[in-house]
């Protein structure tokens, strides 16, 4: 390229010089150890031209250059998520959302609404409570009952391991008192009768129902991922990880072939690694169909590389696979995937350049996940597939410099770390010694470990804002005066940023191209409205995206809302 240059006529040299835009007069937090602040930034062809002072890139202006004036505003590279569920969180609002409920009454009354809209006798079927909301965490078959005994009615929780039936439903599923737990499932039963009372938990139990269930058309599919991607991109994201996407043996996925259609269409302003859903229930069986689906999306253009493992469950209900008992029981959880198969999938997959992605939120999950990345650089030598495990409520101490040595990033959600609605049924199960060292954040980046954010949306909030807030503070936006949770492992700023931008890029094997500004990459950029360097940790949710670009383009907010600036040159 450089000798092409060399040889080229003056007025193409000055041509390819010459920038598209100019974003000036801001204060640009480049990501990038080498020059971490710049004024202005040349955009050219969707990439970046230049960065640096102001004057040295307004050498890149020409005669159609528009130049745009930031006023002194936060110029970032564009967020990205290193753990989101886009389709099953477009579907959440697209069928009957109930997440805005906040009681037993509130849930009813939505539920009920949805039920007289809906004609016909088939499934009635939503998304959205919380387990917090009801009396002794579970809920009950009879609140539905009471909206309707004649038809089914059957909705999931928000963080997607749990549903809630009517009797209908379980009558229509089969499930009754003679019924069994399925492995690493439970059924919730009435303690007297032993009757199924009308909750399930965890995905071998739920399966029990998807048969009633009606599956999202393509239509339904892409208008899902069209709705995450706006939602997204107002909050300056553009770069995400699809954390489970079904697929079939002959190497066929409806997710992936919407997402396909989406960007087609030209409606995909994002980047996106899906993550293919591990079959807890199969085994090695099922590497053909990964391979397929994988090879396949590989022609569409996307990249499908990364399998994702959910190796136990939650805390509240003793799901997650513990290394001491729960507090004032002997229970300790079981992971869903046995030990050997997990290693076995896991150094196989590796050797052929896949990544895998780890749902442990105990921290015996988490050191499994760990030891399985051990064998498959034993077996294999370490590779660049940047394995990754996320959640990880307890880490055992002995576990958390293995993230520096293993080069495995650490997949938290920051927004957890706080003394949110769940915490105190957290607390509760795993009692106050374990507490004080829950989400060790800061111990992970002290042993050179290295974090990528993400949120678990739509679990909870997508605004990496809000988590950088609380990956700060350890405390809940929501709730000012619930004090901190383990303040101890709060971050900076600083790595805070990076673990919501360069790092998810570098999970996503796409650092080369976005995650920080860079010249030569991606012009995928974010504008707020203030700087968040001078804000007061406390402060910084306050502040607003004011703009996203993705490769150059305006995907959220107008480049004409800011003023043009006089000319530098």
């Amino acid at each position: 390229m450089a000798i092409a240059l060399a040889c080229a006529p003056a007025a193409a040299l000055a041509q390819a010089r010459t920038a598209d835009v100019i974003l000036t007069n801001a204060r640009v937090y480049t990501v990038e150890k080498s020059q971490p602040w710049a004024q202005a930034v040349a955009i050219r062809g969707g990439k970046i031209l230049a960065v640096g002072p102001a004057k040295t890139v307004a050498r890149t202006r020409g005669k159609r250059t528009r130049v745009v004036d930031l006023g002194g505003r936060m110029l970032l590279p564009a967020f990205g998520d290193s753990h989101a569920h886009p389709l099953f969180g477009g579907l959440t609002y697209a069928r009957c959302p109930i997440v805005d409920g906040k009681t037993v009454e509130q849930y009813k009354r939505l539920i009920a609404a949805c039920v007289a809209k809906t004609p016909g006798t088939g499934v009635v079927y939503g998304v959205g409570w919380a387990q917090t909301n009801f009396p002794g965490i579970s809920p009950r078959k009879e609140t539905l009952d009471a909206i309707s005994r004649d038809r089914p009615i059957i909705f999931g929780s928000f963080d997607g391991h749990g549903m809630w039936a009517n009797s209908k439903a379980l009558e229509l599923a089969g499930i009754t008192r003679d019924t069994r737990d399925p492995p690493n499932g439970k059924i919730d039963r009435d303690p007297k009768t032993g009757e199924p009372s009308g909750a399930l938990w965890e995905f071998s139990a739920m399966a029990l129902l998807d048969r009633l269930i009606p599956p999202p058309g393509p239509a339904e599919l892409q208008a899902s991922i069209r709705y995450v991607v706006r939602h997204f991109n107002s909050l300056g994201i553009t770069n995400w990880h699809d954390a489970g996407v079904e697929f079939a043996d002959d190497g066929s996925s409806d997710m992936v072939e919407a997402y396909r259609a989406v960007r087609d269409a030209g409606d995909l302003s994002t980047h996106v690694v899906i993550g293919l859903k591990w079959k807890n229930e199969r085994g090695l069986d099922q590497i053909p169909g990964i391979l397929k689906t994988a090879a396949r999306a590989s022609g569409y253009g996307l990249n499908a590389r990364s399998v994702k493992y959910y190796l136990d469950g939650v805390i509240p209900q003793h799901t997650a696979a513990m290394i001491e008992p729960y507090e004032g029981t002997a229970e300790r959880g079981k992971t869903s995937i046995p030990t050997g198969t997990l290693r076995a999938a896991i150094t196989d997959l590796d050797a052929r350049g896949f990544q895998a992605h780890i749902h442990a939120i105990g921290d015996r999950a988490v050191r499994e996940g760990l030891d399985a990345f051990a064998a498959a650089r034993t077996r294999n030598g370490a590779k660049d597939n940047r394995h990754f495990i996320s959640h990880m409520n307890m880490i055992d101490p002995a576990d958390q410099p293995r993230f520096g040595q293993l080069g495995v990033y650490a997949g938290l959600q920051p927004y957890w770390a706080s003394n949110y609605d769940d915490m105190d049924l957290q607390k509760k199960a795993i009692g106050p010694k374990r507490t004080a060292s829950i989400y060790p954040a800061a111990n992970i980046v002290k042993a050179g470990g290295k974090l990528a954010y993400g949120a678990d949306w739509p679990v909870d909030s997508a605004n990496p804002l809000d988590g950088i807030q609380v990956a700060l503070t350890r405390t809940n936006p929501q709730k000012p005066g619930s004090g901190a949770l383990g303040p101890d492992q709060a971050v900076t700023l600083a790595e805070a940023i990076a673990s919501y931008t360069l790092h998810v890029a570098q999970v996503n094997h796409i650092d080369q191209r976005t995650g920080s500004i860079a010249v030569g990459k991606d012009a995928d950029l974010v504008v707020l409205d203030r700087n968040l360097f001078e804000l007061l940790p406390a402060e910084i949710s306050k502040a607003k995206v004011l703009l996203t670009l993705f490769a150059g383009k305006p995907v959220f907010g107008h480049v004409g809302s800011f003023g043009r600036a006089s000319s530098t040159r």
